[in-house]
């Protein structure tokens, strides 16, 4: 074979290779103290379950009138947890999944075992839900790195806004509508469904979970689910959005109405929201978002283009003023800001669209990942564990780059030393972490 056959092979080989690795547990040089996976080994499992008796909004025709019975259907829901397991667990660490198009299947590759058995102990609950449209795993990143730290992750499927299920030409809006409508809905019956499984013999979830003790972290339209399951009712104006669901149905989010307030759970103690998207759409009002129950922090790229940022997520961060909030920004990131997982090789292929997913124009997508894992164990740890060491590495000086690194020679730091606790010198650079209290 000449070598230039050799070369191909070696290039078709290599090209393989990377198809079949794409890995999700990246850690960038100078990744920041925290995003390093914790100590114990990681177990993951598939649950399919079934909300019975919903709302079906796709069955509802926007062009006659609103029936006086709504259509019902059994909403399916997939789940994908993530635990902590038994020592020297095994099992594959491959994931079948989809890309964007909603059509090309693919393999990620991390650190967790399939059906490995749990550890013992009892752990905090977090629950990730994706954008729209998005999979249970575009966030697999973080779902594993929290369940080495001592969390059980698990995240949701939302149906009809999955890469699979939001793309029906002739129902494009109305599977919109019942996003708006169901985020919510969801992330309580998964949070229902999971409390079940700690009280019940023989599931692998017994006495593994405390879901009286649980976080929210969503993405977009989930960080939008997430602030409506926080208690941030949506506006008269949501309510009239062309795109939204028909005949008026989401008043069951209005701020204020007996729904809206019966829809908070105290189980739920803490969220955070990547870019959550609706505020640019006056999805929500000052008043509504003052509604806003529980401790939040908030990350967006300041160049957010879908969700925006001074008249979007920013926005958000000023106006739930019931609670103590921080906003982590990534300057000059897009609405790609820290949530989803690297790109896989195949959306990079010729042909293939939605690389643009993944991708960021400026920044690195598993750096962002890494800083998000350390800012969320951070902010875990100090609001369902009560870890008041993690309080130091919250508390920082609002703009990376006007820290000061005062270094001795022995590494340890001078009095005047204020650069972000976990982070490299200069590997700040980008970053703003800004807090407003309760009633600020």
């Amino acid at each position: 074979m000449t070598g230039r056959g050799l070369l191909a092979v070696a290039i078709a080989v290599g090209t393989t290779a990377a198809v079949a690795e794409n890995r999700i547990d990246g850690q960038r040089p100078y990744a920041p103290e925290l995003s390093a996976y914790g100590e114990m080994d990681i177990g993951v499992r598939t649950l399919e379950l079934v909300n019975e008796d919903q709302m079906n909004v796709l069955a509802v025709d926007p062009t006659a009138e609103k029936p006086e019975t709504l259509p019902t259907y059994d909403r399916e829901l997939t789940v994908e947890v993530w635990y902590p397991a038994a020592a020297g667990a095994d099992g594959a660490t491959e994931i079948s999944t989809y890309l964007r198009d909603g059509k090309t299947e693919i393999e990620i590759a991390g650190k967790a075992r399939r059906d490995a058995a749990p550890a013992e102990g009892t752990y905090p609950l977090v629950l990730i839900s994706h954008g729209w449209p998005g999979n249970r795993f575009l966030m697999s990143h973080l779902g594993e790195n929290l369940a080495s730290k001592g969390y059980v992750v698990a995240a949701i499927d939302h149906n009809e806004s999955t890469y699979r299920t939001f793309q029906v030409s002739d129902s494009y809006f109305a599977t919109f509508g019942s996003t708006l409508i169901n985020r919510s809905y969801d992330q309580l019956f998964v949070l229902d469904q999971i409390a079940g499984m700690a009280e019940e013999d023989g599931s692998f979830l017994n006495g593994l979970v405390d879901a009286s003790n649980a976080g929210l972290i969503g993405y977009s339209m989930g960080g939008y689910g997430a602030l409506i399951t926080a208690g941030g009712g949506v506006s008269e104006d949501a309510i009239k959005l062309p795109f939204g669901a028909a005949h008026g149905l989401l008043a069951v989010h209005r701020a204020g109405s007996d729904t809206h307030e019966a829809l908070p759970d105290p189980r739920i103690k803490t969220i955070v929201a990547f870019g959550p998207w609706g505020r640019n759409w006056n999805m929500w009002d000052a008043e509504g978002l003052s509604g806003v129950r529980v401790p939040a922090l908030f990350i967006a790229g300041s160049m957010d283009e879908v969700s925006g940022y001074e008249n979007g997520v920013r926005k958000i961060w000023e106006e739930t003023t019931g609670v103590d909030r921080a906003l982590l920004t990534f300057d000059s990131a897009g609405h790609n800001a820290g949530a989803p997982m690297p790109v896989p090789a195949e959306a990079l292929e010729p042909g293939v669209s939605g690389s643009d997913h993944y991708l960021d124009a400026v920044w690195d997508t598993t750096r962002m990942n890494n800083i998000s894992q350390h800012f969320i164990t951070a902010w875990l740890d100090t609001q369902l564990k009560a870890d008041g060491e993690k309080e130091a590495y919250l508390d920082l000086v609002p703009v990376a780059n006007e820290g000061v690194w005062a270094a001795n020679d022995d590494g340890s730091f001078k009095p005047e030393h204020s650069y972000w606790k976990g982070f490299a010198k200069g590997w700040g650079r980008g970053l703003r972490l800004e807090w407003l209290e309760a009633g600020e």
